[in-house]
């Protein structure tokens, strides 16, 4: 389960100091935060195409919503048929949950978690 996200004040200045040449690690023991949630932080920023400065006109909902977009919901991404899917393949020999999870990432890099698929998975068997 994902922890609370960065307050947008420590996020920009993540940006600024990462941005001044600290590195990640020492930016994040100056804000008192784990490096992995620097290192997600700047590799969100990169993504986006953000640069430090921000833009002054920027308001933290507005990074918010590019740092932490909505999940994209495409057609039949987390209908019944798919779940099925998922659960009948694995039952073939040789495929392994992880390697259905990594199928479905590689066509929906933003889709579901390896976690969310194991609770896919938990949830289809409770329900057999």
């Amino acid at each position: 389960m994902p922890g609370q996200r960065l307050p947008m004040r420590k996020i920009r200045d993540l940006l600024r100091l990462h941005a001044g040449g600290m590195s990640k690690r020492k930016v994040a023991a100056s804000l008192l935060i784990g490096a992995t949630a620097a290192g997600d932080c700047v590799r969100r920023a990169r993504r986006a195409g953000l640069s430090w400065p921000l833009p002054e006109n920027l308001s933290d909902e507005a990074l918010e919503r590019i740092l932490y977009p909505p999940p994209k919901v495409t057609e039949g991404s987390a209908t019944a048929a798919r779940l099925a899917a998922i659960h009948r393949e694995q039952s073939r020999p040789g495929v392994t949950l992880q390697l259905l999870w990594e199928e479905h990432r590689s066509v929906y890099p933003d889709g579901y978690g390896y976690s969310s698929y194991v609770g896919i998975e938990i949830m289809l068997r409770e329900a057999d």
